[in-house]
């Protein structure tokens, strides 16, 4: 499988995943498509910089030689089912009220130790 092909398939798995299985719909928001250029902009910046000094390098068969920031265009599109995927299984597990513990502002453990 080329690079490209499995970045076509991670963005469209999580799309699918987004809208039909966990229905959180993100790509249906304007906030995401808003601050998606945030995403963007450092992603190129660390591409560009991984691969501009070539400590990450692609086999050129595998991609499709159109560069952005010296990266191939794939890292775009695997790079945005990364964060949608992530973003959607945040949303997702916390509606279900799943959280770390301590909750933000209760301390750790042992500063509740401590104050007693």
């Amino acid at each position: 499988m080329t690079y490209t092909a499995a970045a076509v398939t991670g963005a469209l798995a999580a799309i699918v995943l987004d809208l039909f299985v966990l229905r959180v719909r993100l790509v249906r928001r304007a906030v995401f498509w808003a601050t998606y250029p945030i995403i963007i902009t450092f992603q190129l910046l660390s591409n560009g910089i991984l691969t501009g000094r070539n400590i990450v390098m692609y086999d050129p068969d595998a991609i499709l030689g159109l560069r952005i920031a010296y990266a191939p265009v794939e890292d775009l599109v695997f790079g945005f089912a990364l964060v949608l995927l992530t973003l959607d299984l945040w949303v997702w597990w916390g509606r279900r009220g799943v959280q770390r513990t301590p909750r933000a502002g209760e301390g750790s453990a042992l500063l509740r130790k401590i104050r007693r």
